[in-house]
């Protein structure tokens, strides 16, 4: 099995296991709340497309002990349940995806309102997808000033345009079962041909490097705002996103050990 499927099915079960409040809602208890910590390491993680934010937050979820919260993973969960089991907000949030349409701000923060209980866990966190714009961020640093808790950092992962560019546009996915390869990095056993089931690899439109410059551009529009303000506050902290998916997350923890004095757990 490759590196990159382990990653996916421990993080599978780390979501069976460590993560109900965050898929459930307001309705289910978080049984990290019962987990102490004397300085919980509470972060956002930022980053283009491709620089591997959510292997990141895997593995800075193993190594911080801190709750990995994915709003990816919230809405591929959703699309799984029936609508009787969803919130309000995710069933709006449902609605505007099944049209096609981007999830509007309101209905996004709606969605992690209602998860207030892992944000305020005494675990911590590794907030991953969230925020994306300038107002999700201001209201999130109101969320936490009001249950009186601090973020710890935000961790911006960097990686030249070129590199993105490469890494996303080598990428071949299974028309199958949704396996990724890559042609160079992760490349399968036969050429074209899924390791797994035998089906057809392909490459998506927006993995195609005309798509991913737009993609870039609108990230770097958006995010820009984001940056400034974190900034501001004092609690960027770069991270350049080359090297192995370990040597970066030993660079994210040496980073955040320097900035914090915080030693991390062992």
């Amino acid at each position: 099995m490759a590196a990159s499927e382990k990653l996916q099915d421990q993080s599978t079960k780390q979501t069976k296991d460590e993560r109900g409040t965050w898929f459930q809602g307001a309705s289910s208890e978080c049984t990290d709340a019962l987990r102490p910590s004397v300085a919980p390491w509470r972060l956002v993680l930022l980053g283009a497309p491709g620089v591997g934010k959510g292997t990141q937050a895997y593995l800075l979820n193993q190594r911080l002990k801190a709750c990995h919260l994915s709003t990816g993973d919230l809405f591929r969960a959703a699309s799984k349940q029936s609508e009787c089991e969803l919130s309000p907000a995710m069933k709006s949030a449902m609605d505007h995806m099944r049209r096609g349409e981007l999830v509007p701000d309101a209905t996004v923060w709606e969605m992690v309102r209602e998860r207030a209980a892992c944000i305020r866990c005494s675990g911590g966190f590794v907030l991953d997808g969230f925020p994306r714009t300038l107002g999700q961020a201001e209201s999130l640093k109101e969320l936490m000033a009001s249950e009186e808790i601090r973020l710890t950092a935000v961790v911006n992962y960097e990686l030249p345009l070129a590199e993105i560019v490469a890494r996303l546009s080598g990428r071949r996915t299974c028309e199958k079962c949704k396996a990724v390869f890559h042609i160079t990095g992760q490349p399968p056993k036969v050429e074209g041909v899924c390791d797994r089931c035998g089906g057809k690899l392909f490459q998506r439109e927006d993995d195609r490097p005309e798509s991913i410059k737009v993609r870039m551009a609108a990230y770097e529009s958006s995010t820009a705002p984001l940056i400034k303000f974190y900034q501001s506050l004092g609690l960027l902290l770069s991270v350049a996103a080359t090297g192995t998916p370990d040597e970066i997350c030993a660079h994210t923890i040496s980073a955040l050990v320097a900035r914090t004095g915080v030693a991390a757990p062992v």
